[in-house]
């Protein structure tokens, strides 16, 4: 859930997001109220992503190194392939940078899920707790126990390089989540990188925000105040589009937050500036509960927020039937981890892979929103989003 940032960087933006990975959500919810992925996958048949996942849509996102992104959906194990797979009796371990969110929970699902049709036995899952020197510690680990792929996030991509490259030296298939290391170039050291469509995301919430104040208003921005490409590429898209394809909407406000718990407190000073504000974008879904709360607080039932990932609490207050939270951009994670678990499989098949590869962007609001969960967790929705969406 990334790019170019300093650990404390890093440390604020992820015990805050989800990149959905964020916070409570992890993009989405905390572990103890995380849902139970996966639930129906197939068993038989070739290994792809979700194929009910929106088709056609371009990937707006850009890779680590400006790469055009190949979509996940062109990706396929045939059952021949897992068959040759399973003769190989390989193993992989999952380095994560946290793993205490419904964003990490996902992935992991979806690579365990990948890994079991493939015959890939997962020998290890870390949690660096958004530490480098943990992480550079777990990657050591890891290296001992001789596995064939490791799929992880970096917690910061200058601090763990040289650990990755200790394990790609030794002849590991490194598979990365969202963004590679510093120094290390894709078919060389690694295999490659999947991400989610952020800025198709912040696009998402952009069209959603206009939508639903009828093409004008004036509007907030709660941004991430820190260098993370993830973040920084949701809210350049969505002010990009506000201001380009729709011209009376007015950004009249900008706050930047550097931890996930800052959201109503830049929400509520928002309001107090400029009482008349009729939307506010949040980053992430976290913040967003944030600034839910101060609407609340101002009185301001009338107020749209829209935001990224999907989370426990903005789909709740989202499928409510005068929520204030009206919709999002929603990310894949476990259709990010089963595309991970494929390009490894394309590796050790002697395939070519290509350098970046996203998963769509997916807008939610209160109409899908139960669809929505069943594509982003491979489940149903939790009975407390079911009965307020009716």
């Amino acid at each position: 859930m990334k790019k170019f940032l300093s650990i404390f960087s890093v440390v604020l933006l992820i015990s805050s997001i989800t990149l959905a990975g964020c916070g409570k959500s992890g993009s989405q919810s905390a572990n103890a109220n995380a849902p139970k992925v996966g639930a129906d996958d197939p068993q038989t048949g070739p290994l792809t992503i979700n194929p009910a996942l929106p088709k056609g849509g371009k990937i707006l996102s850009k890779g680590p190194h400006g790469e055009t992104a190949v979509p996940a959906s062109s990706l396929k194990l045939t059952e021949k392939d897992l068959a040759q797979l399973k003769k190989g009796r390989y193993t992989a371990a999952i380095v994560m940078h946290y793993a205490g969110n419904d964003w990490s929970t996902a992935q992991i699902a979806g690579l365990k899920a990948a890994f079991k049709r493939m015959g890939i036995k997962v020998i290890a899952v870390t949690d660096a707790q958004f530490k480098a020197e943990k992480q550079v510690s777990d990657i050591e680990t890891v290296i001992a126990k001789k596995p064939d792929i490791i799929v992880s996030i970096p917690v910061d991509a200058v601090s763990t390089s040289d650990a990755y490259k200790k394990a790609a030296a030794a002849g590991i298939k490194l598979v990365f989540m969202d963004n590679a290391p510093d120094g290390m170039q894709a078919g060389k050291d690694y295999v490659s990188v999947v991400s989610a469509d952020n800025y198709g995301n912040g696009v998402a919430a952009a069209n959603i925000m206009a939508k639903e104040l009828g093409g004008k208003g004036k509007i907030g921005v709660v941004y991430h105040d820190a260098d993370f490409f993830v973040t920084r590429q949701r809210t350049e898209a969505f002010e990009k589009t506000i201001r380009e394809k729709y011209p009376n909407i007015k950004i009249v406000a900008r706050g930047g937050i550097s931890d996930q718990n800052d959201g109503e407190k830049v929400a509520s000073g928002m309001l107090t500036k400029n009482p008349n504000l009729d939307g506010i974008f949040v980053v992430w879904d976290v913040p967003a509960e944030g600034a839910l709360a101060a609407a609340r607080t101002a009185g301001k039932q009338d107020l749209v927020i829209t935001t990224c990932d999907l989370g426990t609490n903005v789909a709740l207050e989202m499928a409510q039937k005068n929520g204030i939270v009206k919709g999002l951009g929603a990310q894949l994670p476990y259709d990010q981890g089963i595309s991970e678990a494929i390009l490894a499989g394309y590796s050790l098949l002697g395939r070519k892979t290509p350098a970046y590869v996203a998963v769509p962007a997916l807008s939610v609001t209160r109409e899908n929103v139960l669809k929505a969960w069943k594509l982003v967790y491979h489940t149903d929705a939790p009975k407390e989003i079911q009965q307020a969406a009716k």
